[in-house]
């Protein structure tokens, strides 16, 4: 992890940090409510096949779209590193590696089912795989933060709570709408705040 940090101070990390969430969160929303805002994942690979061919460049343009995001997520593991490192080296280390193997795991999954190398059930079982490295990466981060003594430990807890709530995408609950929605706006909150701070207070972060 030492070479990876490419000798950023963590101001600068910290804008990293900021820019490259909000960034992946307009791509995102570009993504999902106007690329693939009606396309609907079949269950098997033949009928994605013809689905993807139906919806012609924009199934490719939402595969891109969705690397960059995953691109973005692998340097911001990085950043939080440097960010996090004058707390505790080992934390930190491991809040980025965590990151690192969801984005890359993600990364293998999508490319895997672009090229129609596996079907939407494989597809779903690796991208389990990828949210379970997320959730241990936003519960490690919320308790980095939380012990890090330069961030507001009122953050560390968000995002420790914020790691809980992702037990949906693990067991299925019959959870009413509005739950679900606020569910959802406790995982981007939480990320969304961390962001903002570090952006607004990055000059008031420690060197190492």
């Amino acid at each position: 992890m030492k070479n990876s940090s490419l000798s950023l101070s963590t101001s600068k990390a910290a804008m990293v940090v900021g820019i490259a969430f909000i960034t992946s969160i307009f791509i995102v929303t570009i993504v999902d409510d106007i690329l693939l805002a009606n396309f609907v994942v079949p269950g098997d690979t033949e009928a994605l096949v013809r689905d993807i061919e139906a919806i012609g460049r924009r199934f490719g343009f939402a595969v891109v779209g969705y690397l960059l995001v995953l691109v973005l997520d692998a340097i911001i593991g990085l950043a939080l590193y440097v960010v996090l490192k004058p707390a505790n080296k080992f934390l930190a280390a491991l809040t980025a590696v965590l990151r690192l193997l969801y984005a890359f795991t993600l990364i293998i999954a999508l490319l895997a089912l672009w090229f129609h190398i596996i079907d939407v059930y494989n597809y779903a079982s690796i991208k389990l795989l990828g949210y379970l490295f997320f959730v241990l990466h936003i519960f490690v981060l919320g308790y980095s933060v939380f012990k890090s003594a330069y961030i507001p430990k009122s953050l560390g807890i968000l995002l420790v709570l914020a790691s809980l709530t992702y037990i949906v995408f693990f067991i299925e609950f019959n959870l009413p709408e509005i739950l679900g929605v606020i569910i959802m706006l406790t995982m981007a909150i939480a990320e969304l705040t961390l962001s903002i701070w570090l952006m607004l207070k990055r000059n008031r972060l420690p060197e190492i």
